[in-house]
């Protein structure tokens, strides 16, 4: 059996490793875009902390890891599938075979349409090669402005920070984070941000990126305002990397749309990671969740199933959890509420500390979504209640009254659901 993977980041790596582990005779080759070991680009801020070098980005420390296991790394992009012929073509005219084929190319960057954003000094942050041209740019004191404050951006942010540059921000919402933040969460993480010396220009986008002779850069924004920079960074979301499926009949919505095992409209093609769009049961629809525990257990079951052996996925559901200059926040599920829900917020401001914030969002008696600013303590017991939907019964009502009770709630519901299952 040939199994091909398109990707080498964490899904693919993973899936390797297990169809490796499961198949000790079958063929795994695992194709990456970039020069290099497979990494982590979620290392990437830590590179440029200094708090690693790029080997401690890699994946698999050991440069023998792969060759042991028998796994074929090979260099290359994928420019079509032929899912009758059972080839992908790679944009070198090369075409690789495959018996069953895992779709795990992540996401690339959102290039916003904006004029100048190809200038010298303007980047993505994305791949060890943007990181090492951001490095080389964002000495200390140097001006910086980040387009973006989304859940990436503010990872950005952290490490950007950690350089000593003079940072500035600027976010088309109306807050910071507001794909996994509400407004009262969003603004105190911004309020936050500002506090660190950050300067954030939220509703605001930018229109225009000017460079002088000097080399300096002139960035005008929406409301007039315009910034120095020696170096811009685009960090406006990301966007599943799919566009090469185009005419394959492997059916895509906003990424490869999959099933419970995580197989594609195709006989024989699945998909993991950033690209794969699979049921979430807390909202009940096929949602893409790009974050990286999600990609590994989507690539374990998605390998199980190419080997023969029968698995499946629960679904996934929306977690993130967000260090910013020290201010732990966190969303799970619905954080933004449900259509005939309840809710409940609790706000405790504190300008030394960031403050906290907990704002729980209910559908019938369960618990379906949360925003968190500076409440660690609950964080497992959210996540428990919302992945678990455990029923919470007359609790419910006692968390609209007072949110902190959350163990309380727990404990109490969760026991009782664990008894009537037994039952």
């Amino acid at each position: 059996m040939r199994h091909l993977i398109l990707g080498n980041g964490p899904a693919g790596v993973v899936a390797a490793e297990t169809l490796r582990k499961l198949a000790p005779g079958d063929s795994v080759t695992l194709l990456g875009d970039e020069p290099g070991p497979p990494y982590s680009r979620m290392a990437i801020p830590y590179l440029l902390m200094g708090n690693i070098e790029e080997p401690g980005t890699w994946l698999r420390k050991d440069p023998g890891h792969f060759d042991r296991l028998g796994i074929t790394l090979k260099a290359g992009r994928a420019a079509g599938v032929d899912t009758a012929k059972r080839e992908v073509r790679l944009e070198s005219g090369e075409t690789l075979p495959w018996d069953r084929l895992l779709i795990a190319t992540g996401s690339h960057p959102n290039r916003p349409p904006v004029p100048g954003i190809d200038l010298p000094g303007v980047h993505p942050c994305w791949t060890l090669e943007d990181a090492r041209a951001i490095a080389a740019r964002a000495r200390k004191g140097s001006r910086v402005v980040q387009m973006g404050a989304g859940f990436i951006g503010c990872i950005i942010l952290e490490a950007l920070a950690a350089r000593g540059v003079k940072l500035a921000v600027v976010e088309m919402g109306d807050r910071m984070v507001p794909r996994m933040m509400g407004p009262t969460a969003g603004g105190m993480i911004k309020d936050w941000c500002r506090h660190k010396g950050v300067d954030v220009h939220t509703g605001a986008r930018v229109e225009r990126i000017d460079r002088e002779a000097s080399g300096l850069m002139k960035v005008k924004l929406s409301d007039g305002q315009v910034l120095d920079a020696d170096l811009v960074i685009s960090a406006t979301g990301v966007k599943p990397n799919i566009g090469f499926l185009e005419h394959s009949n492997v059916r895509c919505l906003v990424g490869v749309l999959t099933d419970e095992h995580l197989q594609s409209s195709v006989p024989g093609v699945y998909a993991a990671g950033d690209c794969a769009e699979a049921f979430d049961k807390i909202s009940a629809t096929t949602i893409v969740s790009a974050i990286q525990p999600n990609a590994a257990e989507q690539a374990r079951v998605a390998a199980l199933n190419m080997v023969g052996k029968p698995a499946s996925l629960p679904g996934v559901t929306q977690i993130n959890v967000l260090d910013t200059l020290g201010l732990i926040s966190v969303s799970f599920g619905r954080w933004e509420g449900l259509p005939g829900g309840q809710h409940v917020e609790l706000t405790e401001p504190d300008a030394r500390s960031g403050g906290r914030h907990l704002s729980l969002q209910f559908s019938g008696d369960r618990l379906v979504g949360c925003n968190a600013v500076g409440w660690t303590e609950h964080v497992g017991v959210i996540r428990g209640l919302v992945e678990g939907q455990v029923k919470l019964g007359p609790w419910k009502d006692r968390l609209l009254a007072d949110p902190t009770l959350l163990m309380e709630a727990y404990l109490a519901s969760a026991q009782a659901q664990d008894v009537h299952a037994v039952a």
